[in-house]
């Protein structure tokens, strides 16, 4: 049972409010009276609308009722049509607040009205439980908390859990937008808060729109559309085996279920992007997950309008996974970086460095939260933070290349800064290893040459062929770039993943 909080007062308080309004409109329409005008739960107070967007209003009213909107100094009309939808667009301008909204009838004294509406940044904040994590379990949660009063700029707004075999047009209960606080972050996305108030230290006079849409314990295929799962035909398998299991239709984990009932409703609500912390629930299916994985991400941008949207994602940390297969985070990882490295607009945060072998949930999201906002400075902000650029690179080396000379091997990469280096006090390079053609893997020794390099050896292996890094039972990896970075863990080769064939 959930601690009875501000957070949850609020969030009871205002699913009733919003079942008596219902109720009252369903009740005058079969009046032929007219009907409360309504919206979505995404419209309340403190909300945060993008900037320089068309933003669609909508909502209902009574059948063919005349509708005024009005949003800062201009006003738009609108007839809601035969069943009583309605819906206009308006349009936001450059960053700004606080605004009012309202919705007015032009038949009636019906009105709704929303204040302290800010024009900024809408960033969607998804996955399973390491997204899912508040902040009052993060490290240091008193300080954090206490903190929070200080970026009054960053709008919180968050999903409660749940799915549906059908897409649905708003969300089951939400806690409604709120100025973030230390009542408000609290319980909100740690990942998702120390993001926000990345981007709103560095974007000066920008409003800050956070959506939380997690759950955790979840796989990557229940957030992806059914439309998107349809398209790929190597998913058939898949999507065969749920279906077969008729009594499972309602089931969470169900392909499209969680995107229905926790994505679908706000694809028409335009967003600066995405981030985006899952797949320890798809370990196992690393192989597949290298085509689920992009299929959400494009499915994503599909369904709110705009392929150039920005998705930035973090890879999960090493953790011992019991049961999954032979290398089945490698594999995982694998999939993941080969997603950052072909899927265009898209970054993804390196977290070797802040995990916990023995717990899936490590406490620093501060750190990950810090890095996918630099992964956003360096891409979507670059062009506005061109006279306050970031210092230094915005993600950690990726494997790029090698090269052989006798028994040696030579690994290049990108985004290594002006040098490479070891984390911390280390004075060893630890988790390469080479592979011979016989592909069993020795560990090498490794060197650090100059800016984009690591020599590696093997008394072992003579004749070198591929290079694995992070691969090893251990998880030991140090090599970072300047910026402090760590590198990805990464195989040069491709031969075949354990978990090929391996469909649910």
């Amino acid at each position: 049972m959930r601690p009875i909080t501000a957070n949850n007062i609020l969030r009871i308080r205002f699913l009733f409010t919003r079942l008596f309004l219902l109720l009252v409109a369903a009740s005058a329409i079969a009046g032929n009276v007219s009907a409360d005008i309504t919206l979505p739960q995404l419209f309340s107070d403190h909300m945060v609308l993008q900037r320089q967007s068309s933003v669609p209003v909508w909502g209902t009213a009574t059948p063919n009722e005349k509708l005024m909107i009005s949003f800062g100094e201009s006003e738009y009309k609108v007839t809601a049509n035969a069943g009583g939808r309605w819906s206009t667009m308006i349009r936001t301008g450059g960053a700004g607040g606080p605004f009012e909204l309202g919705v007015s009838s032009e038949d009636s004294d019906l009105k709704v009205g929303f204040t302290n509406v800010m024009v900024g940044d809408v960033w969607i904040c998804a996955g399973q439980s390491n997204m899912e994590w508040p902040v009052n379990k993060a490290l240091n949660p008193e300080t954090e908390i206490e903190k929070a009063k200080n970026f009054s700029n960053v709008r919180l707004f968050s999903i409660e859990t749940s799915s549906s075999p059908t897409p649905l047009e708003d969300f089951g209960v939400v806690t409604p937008w709120s100025v973030c606080g230390p009542d408000s972050v609290k319980e909100f996305s740690a990942v998702g808060y120390f993001f926000g108030r990345e981007l709103s230290r560095k974007l000066d006079d920008v409003p800050i729109g956070l959506i939380d849409s997690t759950w955790g314990g979840t796989r990557c295929e229940a957030w992806t559309s059914r439309e998107s799962l349809d398209e790929v035909e190597s998913l058939a398998p898949l999507l065969k085996h749920w279906d077969e299991q008729k009594e499972l239709v309602t089931s969470r984990n169900h392909p499209a279920n969680i995107y229905n009932a926790m994505v679908a409703p706000m694809t028409r609500f335009p967003v600066r992007g995405f981030i985006w912390y899952q797949g320890e629930a798809n370990v196992g299916r690393g192989h597949q997950y290298g085509t689920l994985f992009p299929t959400l991400i494009s499915d994503w941008r599909k369904q709110f309008g705009s392929e150039e949207l920005p998705f930035y994602f973090v890879q999960l940390a090493p953790y011992k996974y019991e049961g999954r297969g032979e290398n089945a985070l490698q594999e995982l990882w694998d999939a993941q970086l080969k997603t950052a490295k072909t899927v265009p607009g898209t970054g993804m945060v390196v977290t070797t460095d802040v995990g916990n072998l023995e717990d899936i949930h490590p406490r620093n999201k501060q750190t990950v939260g810090q890095r996918l906002a630099l992964l956003a400075f360096g891409d979507c902000y670059a062009e506005e933070l061109k006279d306050n650029p970031v210092e230094g690179e915005t993600c950690g080396p990726l494997f790029e290349s090698i090269s052989k000379s006798g028994a040696q091997v030579r690994v290049t990469f990108k985004h290594a800064g002006e040098s490479l280096r070891l984390r911390g006090q280390d004075t060893t390079l630890k988790g390469f290893s080479v592979c011979g053609e016989d592909r069993v893997f020795h560990p090498a020794v490794a060197t650090i040459v100059d800016d984009v390099v690591v020599d590696l050896i093997c008394s072992k292996v003579p004749d070198p062929v591929e290079v694995r890094y992070g691969w090893n039972a251990e998880f030991e990896m140090n090599l970072t770039n300047d910026s402090g970075l760590p590198a990805s863990p990464f195989r040069s080769d491709d031969f075949p993943l354990a978990s090929e064939g391996k469909n649910f």
